[in-house]
């Protein structure tokens, strides 16, 4: 088997944003740099303080579908995150700022169903990474099996549903399911891979107005029985990923 990386993704505030990379450097142990770095507790969390805790103590995008409609900039130097939605405009923020995240936790308030839990505070893993997780997990994402979706629901579908960190392509559909407990060369780094991905209703929402318009998870059960889309995997040795780079399984 033999891949190239076709995309690369971070999400620096888990569930609010996307970002498009050209290069990353991995590091063992650690989760995409800036990816899921910080995230947004909710009012009903059990977590208490900075630390990596279960997705249920977040706002994700599974009960707030209107969260898929953001995308992400980050200055690493300054730790700014600069957001930008359809409905909402442009939004430029310090997470670790106390009044710049209330001030952030306004702005994104009109996309929030009002019977849901509310968001209190932003809150970091930092380099381990807000991952779902409880270990530092990158994903990687088959393109081949992402057209075999889209074909199977018979539209175009965006890849940013998914929320994938690494993509390859030049695979066949569904080869990824098949290199659990194997390493993975990408670029300069090599990943053990753990498990398959179980998927949620957040893929069915829209990536650029946060609407539910598509039935991904039909398609999957119904294709394949299964709700799984991409890998989830380790970082065991370190180095550079870039855009065009080679993947062998090992």
């Amino acid at each position: 088997m033999t891949g190239t990386v076709t995309q690369l993704w971070r999400h620096p505030i888990k569930s609010h944003g996307r970002e498009a990379l050209k290069a990353v450097t991995l590091t063992p142990g650690q989760a995409l740099p800036w990816d899921r770095f910080w995230a947004v507790q909710h009012d009903q969390s059990k977590h208490e303080g900075d630390g990596w805790a279960s997705y249920q103590n977040f706002m994700i995008g599974t009960r707030t579908p209107g969260l898929a409609g953001l995308w992400a900039e980050l200055d690493e130097g300054a730790r700014k995150v600069s957001l930008r939605h359809e409905k909402l405009g442009a939004f430029q923020f310090h997470p670790d700022d106390y009044l710049e995240a209330s001030q952030f936790l306004a702005w994104i308030a009109p996309l929030l169903p009002e019977n849901r839990a509310q968001p209190r505070r932003i809150v970091t893993a930092g380099t381990r990474g807000m991952t779902d997780t409880n270990y530092a997990s990158v994903s990687i994402m088959n393109e081949s099996s992402h057209r075999a979706v889209a074909q199977k629901l018979g539209r175009p579908l965006e890849p940013e549903r998914w929320r994938g960190n690494i993509w390859l392509d030049g695979l066949a559909p569904w080869e990824e399911f098949d290199w659990i407990d194997k390493k993975i060369r990408i670029g300069g780094a090599v990943l053990a891979v753990h498990e398959r991905i179980e998927r949620c209703m957040h893929t069915t929402a829209n990536p650029k107005t946060g609407l539910r318009d598509a039935d991904t998870l039909g398609a999957l059960r119904n294709g394949w029985d299964h709700q799984d889309f991409g890998m989830y995997a380790e970082v065991i040795e370190g180095g550079d990923i870039a855009l065009g780079d080679k993947a062998q399984v090992l």
